[in-house]
């Protein structure tokens, strides 16, 4: 079982940007599809995003697409996550995933099973 650490959350101002970032230990990092999810408070945890484990392909929810971008560097076991034009309905607990080495989905919340614990995002008003 793979290991996940996120990191890079923190209170910033509606409008403004903030990189999170998530390494993978226990496991070839390039081999994994891996994504983000968040959490807002009193709301179920919701996919965000993901990103194919070859080929650097990206797919983005509506609600963060033109806004977020998911990127990974593989010689670093590291998926970064940009947040640019911040809202206060982005404040939750943002989630890195790893879903099932060397598979090509990536698209949906059902094709990931391996999470960190997380790292807080505020977006003041």
């Amino acid at each position: 079982q793979v290991q996940l650490v996120e990191s890079g959350g923190r209170l910033v101002r509606a409008g403004g940007s903030l990189r999170l970032s998530c390494v993978l230990s226990g496991g070839v990092f390039s081999k994994y599809p891996m994504g983000w999810f968040r959490q807002a408070p009193g709301k179920e945890r919701e996919f965000v995003g993901g990103i194919s484990w070859i080929g650097g392909w990206t797919f983005l929810v509506d609600s963060v697409k033109g806004r977020f971008t998911i990127d990974r560097e593989d010689t670093k076991s590291t998926l970064y996550l940009k947040m640019n034009n911040l809202k206060p309905d982005d404040t939750a607990v943002y989630y890195c995933a790893a879903g099932r080495a060397q598979s090509d989905d990536y698209r949906s919340a059902a094709d990931f099973d391996s999470w960190g614990q997380g790292t807080q995002v505020i977006v003041s008003s």
